[in-house]
């Protein structure tokens, strides 16, 4: 049974707790709704940044053995030559977007065309950096998204929790209360209209004998 609220068992009080009751009702629904809806939005977040982490971890070390190979076929100096200097620059445009009252990031690149993408001979060295170099050089936008969708996911996963503790807290503890106090007032109600009744009778008696 729950814990009854400690205040005075009268009609006023009654009826503010039926008031509260009502509105915590109403809330709990509606935190209730909310948080499935976040759920359901982290769910398909979670399918994205799982999708996406694969893609990019495959396409990453796809990457990695070119460079290694790139590097057993040519010498050390000629590879940081070839890749000591930039030769393309990408900026990222950062925003925000909302997600269910959680504010996420919004992030894109804006590619700046000039440039060569290979700012080396070819003749220096191998094709697999070539490969290595594209393949690195078109994963920075995907690297961007799995950073957002990350980021996203554990924004949502934090408000998902802070909102479960609310509806946990009205379901199990605020409106269990106010029930049993207002169970508790209308009882006391009811037996002090008793009583009443009863001296009043008790009183009719006395005078009709008199």
């Amino acid at each position: 049974m729950a814990e009854r609220l400690n205040v005075n068992p009268t009609r006023m009080e009654l009826r503010n707790l039926k008031r509260r009751l009502a509105t915590a009702v109403k809330g709990h629904k509606m935190l209730k709704d909310k948080s499935d809806e976040m759920v359901r939005r982290f769910v398909e977040l979670a399918k994205e940044n799982k999708r996406l982490r694969k893609e990019v971890e495959d396409e990453l070390a796809g990457a990695l053995r070119g460079f290694a190979l790139a590097r057993s076929c040519c010498e050390d100096y000629v590879i940081e030559e070839a890749l000591a200097m930039p030769s393309k620059r990408i900026r990222v445009q950062a925003d925000t977007q909302n997600i269910m009252s959680v504010t996420v990031p919004n992030m894109s690149i804006i590619r700046e065309e000039e440039g060569e993408i290979f700012p080396y001979s070819f003749a220096q060295v191998t094709a697999q950096l070539d490969d290595s170099i594209l393949t690195v050089t078109a994963l920075a936008e995907k690297l961007v998204q799995l950073a957002q969708v990350e980021k996203a996911c554990n924004m949502l996963a934090i408000e998902i929790e802070k909102n479960r503790r609310r509806v946990n807290a009205l379901e199990y503890v605020m409106i269990p209360q106010t029930e049993e106090t207002i169970r508790y007032i209308t009882m006391k109600l009811d037996e002090n209209e008793r009583s009443a009744t009863v001296r009043l009778m008790k009183v009719k008696n006395i005078i009709q004998d008199k």
